[in-house]
């Protein structure tokens, strides 16, 4: 029988590995919003992960909401956001309601992809049994389970689905094969089969959970340098000409993967009775960077007579990386937040964004543009192009004749603003 595959959400995940598997095979992209399926069926892609162009490729990609559509499929790829709730414990509804919504469709030799971030072991933990639940089959018996995480870099078109090696894995050997042989048939960069779903998913957590207590670390040394009135990047290229320094820099940690995957791995880490040190340690300093930096600009400010309550404070920027729409977990929020408790007025401008999804997210309307002249600080706090296009002379511009510019991403050399981390 031939695969004819399903793609359970069509968000910066799903989307991109729906096309490239509807350039090989039968594919079906799902998805519960409406106006998503219809932008896709007309040729569209809001997240500007997938061009025009390459939509028009996948011949063999259909969207849909609707479950009949998928029913004949027999493989299923679940790529549903796992985020965080506001106490940071894992949020999975969207994985269980997406596991019902399988689990109601399965038939005999059905095989279930998960390719969202979790912590090891809820794969088989959590999802299974629903699955069991809902189809009355028997794992590993009448349907088997893959776990293939997904490795997408939002707005990065270097490092794409295709040529980012893909870690498969499945419920039994033959299905590790099965799940392995379908990867392979998309990813120019090949695989790495993991010898248990569980090892899978412990792959992909701490992935990013490296990332985030490095970024930590030099997030620490920026706060320590700041004392000691030394310049970071000029520290970090100093230390950077040894050839095994990794280049992290400091800034705000955000986004749906590294902000988030560490608060996974501590769960799971908490449930079977070990409190991990480094890496709540890492995740307490990270998320408080955009209070430092709030902080940081208002005593700035101070220092050069400017009053802070009612001032006008402008933050370009607040998407949780440059070059990209994704507003996901942004720490640019914390910052926004921190400059409202100084009771300054806050104007955020994104050319990026889609400004009712920031309204609706975080209650913020962003300006449609700056006005010159108005601002007592502006702060750059993402390093999208149009900023370092625009330069530090009409940045500056944005400004009152007295005012503080902050560099949070070393968009421009420390000689040029008044402060940076």
């Amino acid at each position: 029988m031939k695969n004819k595959l399903a793609i359970i959400g069509l968000g910066y995940v799903g989307l991109p590995l729906a096309v490239e598997f509807g350039k090989n095979i039968n594919t079906t992209g799902f998805d519960i919003n409406q106006a998503r399926i219809q932008e896709l069926r007309d040729g569209k892609d809001s997240t500007l992960e997938v061009e025009a162009e390459e939509l028009k490729q996948a011949t063999n990609l259909g969207y849909t909401t609707s479950l009949d559509e998928i029913r004949d499929c027999n493989i299923y790829i679940v790529t549903v956001p796992t985020p965080i709730d506001d106490q940071k414990n894992p949020d999975l509804i969207p994985l269980v309601k997406a596991s019902e919504t399988v689990g109601k469709l399965l038939s005999v030799d059905d095989i279930v992809i998960y390719e969202s971030t979790v912590y090891p072991g809820a794969t088989e933990e959590v999802c299974v049994p629903i699955l069991e639940r809902q189809s009355g089959l028997k794992f590993n018996q009448d349907f088997y389970c893959g776990y293939s995480p997904e490795r997408i870099n939002p707005g990065d078109k270097e490092h794409r689905v295709t040529n980012i090696k893909k870690v498969t894995s499945g419920s039994t050997p033959e299905v590790t094969e099965k799940v392995d042989a379908l990867y392979k048939m998309i990813i120019t960069a090949g695989t790495h089969k993991a010898s248990s779903i569980k090892v899978a998913e412990a792959a992909k957590v701490i992935e990013n959970t490296q990332r985030d207590v490095n970024i930590a670390l030099i997030n620490e040394l920026a706060l320590i340098f700041n004392k000691l009135d030394i310049d970071t990047e000029e520290v970090l290229k100093a230390a950077g000409s040894k050839w095994n320094f990794l280049p992290f820099r400091p800034g705000l940690v955000g986004g749906h993967c590294i902000g988030v995957d560490p608060y996974y791995l501590t769960h799971k880490a908490i449930e079977v009775g070990y409190r991990p040190e480094m890496i709540l340690a890492g995740r307490r300093l990270n998320d408080d960077m955009g209070s430092y930096v709030a902080k940081q600009v208002v005593d700035l400010m101070t220092k050069k007579g400017i009053h802070v309550v009612d001032a006008n404070v402008l933050v370009l920027g607040l998407t949780f990386k440059e070059n990209c729409p994704d507003l996901r977990n942004t720490r640019v929020i914390d910052l926004i937040k921190e400059f409202g408790n100084f009771n300054c007025n806050v104007d955020v401008y994104d050319p990026w964004i889609d400004k009712e999804e920031a309204k609706n997210e975080y209650k913020i309307m962003p300006v449609d543009a700056p006005a010159e002249g108005k601002y007592d600080a502006v702060v750059l706090a993402v390093a999208h192009n149009e900023f370092r296009e625009m330069g530090v002379n009409k940045i500056r511009r944005l400004g009152k004749a007295q005012h503080i510019l902050y560099d949070i991403k070393y968009i421009l050399d420390a000689n040029e603003v008044d402060g940076r981390l």
